[in-house]
């Protein structure tokens, strides 16, 4: 038990809701980066694609899940190997990645994913409603890809 002066330092933000909003893939992001501020050299080695993985994953969730106030569940875990995001969202309906045409303004966000991700996938809520979709990637590939 510690004792009662020593201070205790929060631990990071690591999890959280977000509405269904064009502004919550910019919230996540915000949460993510204060996160990898508290890991030894987090910024460096997951930032880049982390931010543009949580965007495309809680992009997909806000225009995808086509569920009227329902809130989208955002987490994050990270090590010294991997950072692994989680997005929880109301729809049952499978990630599908697509391939639009040349001009299409949209429809890449989930080839991106499978580009940058070291793993992706999906899978049914424990709670029986709605799907996860997550996506690891590691400081390895980050410095393959620079």
């Amino acid at each position: 038990m510690p004792e009662a002066d020593t201070p205790v330092t929060p631990a990071p933000t690591r999890s959280c809701w977000f509405p269904r909003s064009r502004r919550s893939p910019l919230l996540a992001r915000q949460m993510l980066r204060k996160l990898l501020d508290t890991v030894p050299d987090g910024r460096d080695r997951y930032a880049e694609i982390g931010e543009l993985l949580v965007t495309e994953l809680v992009g997909n969730a806000v225009l995808h899940s086509g569920m009227p106030g329902r809130l989208i569940w955002v987490s994050f875990d990270v090590n010294d190997t991997r950072l692994r995001i989680e997005v929880h969202d109301a729809s049952g309906r499978p990630p599908v990645p697509q391939q639009p045409s040349p001009i299409a303004g949209c429809g890449r966000g989930l080839l991106l994913v499978e580009a940058l991700a070291t793993e992706w996938g999906h899978f049914p809520r424990p709670s029986g409603v709605g799907k996860v979709v997550w996506a690891e990637c590691a400081p390895e590939v980050l410095a393959a890809k620079q």
